[in-house]
């Protein structure tokens, strides 16, 4: 959890006093994703491009992994908890953002021949998977890889995932992207599945460094859920591991007993959605 603006000039400042060395890179990297942003048509094809370039500097760091063994110890991180929180082998499970498979390839080795399904924005990293597969030898259990260009999921089937999985994802986006996956995640999720995400969690202002990483209150992720009928669960005990971020858990909130039925969005009916929550105007205030 971060309590300080990370966008503030006050911060940039004292940041910069306390790690001179980092400004070269910081001023490169600020060069880069001004061009990138200006050539690409919006959001996700903005940040499929930064993937591009940060994977060219090595698939494990575009990843977020600064070395091989941080990369090893968060997939296992991620895998020992869905693992202990309801992940079972014949369960069906979409990996969003599954990038080289850092957890993706304990998710193939767990689960039942043919029930991972990998989806990225970024191609680049999706190659890298392959090689991941083939390192581990994965090949047999035949898992799916998918890219795609964004997060409504069209190409997927109704009902089809038991387990949906999102990890540092959200962190890259801005809100009107992750109310894109929550318009569709519930058409696609099983009733009773469940779908679990990390976010950058802030107690103060939300606030965004470099159109790359996004700080967001947990309520106002919760609003958003419920705006397409959701139910979202704070994940306290994720807060005791060692990761930076924070973790929801998602279900269907007509899936649960007693509630009212909730008509999921399909690609063919998501311009007559007209429904307005409190999570309006959370979003209105954002902008």
């Amino acid at each position: 959890m971060h309590s300080h603006n990370r966008a503030s000039i006050g911060h940039q400042i004292k940041y910069a006093l306390r790690r001179p060395q980092r400004i070269p890179g910081h001023v490169r990297r600020l060069g880069r994703n001004t061009w990138l942003r200006l050539s690409t048509r919006d959001h996700v094809d903005y940040y499929r491009a930064v993937m591009k370039s940060d994977v060219s500097r090595g698939p494990e760091r575009a990843a977020g992994s600064k070395s091989h063994g941080r990369w090893l110890a968060l997939g296992q991180m991620q895998f020992d908890y869905l693992q202990r929180h309801g992940l079972k082998p014949e369960h069906r499970m979409l990996d969003i953002g599954c990038g080289n498979l850092r957890a993706g390839r304990l998710f193939i080795d767990y689960l039942d021949t043919g029930n991972y399904y990998g989806v990225d924005i970024s191609p680049d990293l999706l190659m890298a998977a392959q090689k991941t597969l083939v390192d581990h030898g994965l090949r047999d259990k035949l898992p799916h890889l998918m890219p795609v260009k964004d997060l409504r999921f069209a190409a997927l089937p109704d009902e089809m995932f038991d387990v949906i999985h999102a990890h540092s994802v959200f962190s890259h986006f801005p809100l009107h992207v992750i109310e894109e996956c929550f318009q569709h995640i519930g058409r696609i999720m099983k009733p009773g599945g469940w779908f679990d995400f990390t976010f950058d969690r802030t107690e103060g202002k939300e606030h965004q460094v470099l159109r790359e990483d996004f700080y967001y209150r947990t309520e106002t992720l919760m609003a958003l859920a419920d705006k397409h009928g959701l139910r979202g669960t704070f994940m306290d005990d994720w807060e005791r591991l060692r990761h930076r971020q924070s973790k929801i858990r998602i279900t269907l909130l007509d899936a649960e007993p007693g509630a009212e039925r909730v008509t999921m969005v399909r690609p063919q009916d998501e311009q007559n959605e007209q429904r307005h929550t409190v999570a309006d105007r959370i979003m209105q205030d954002l902008r």
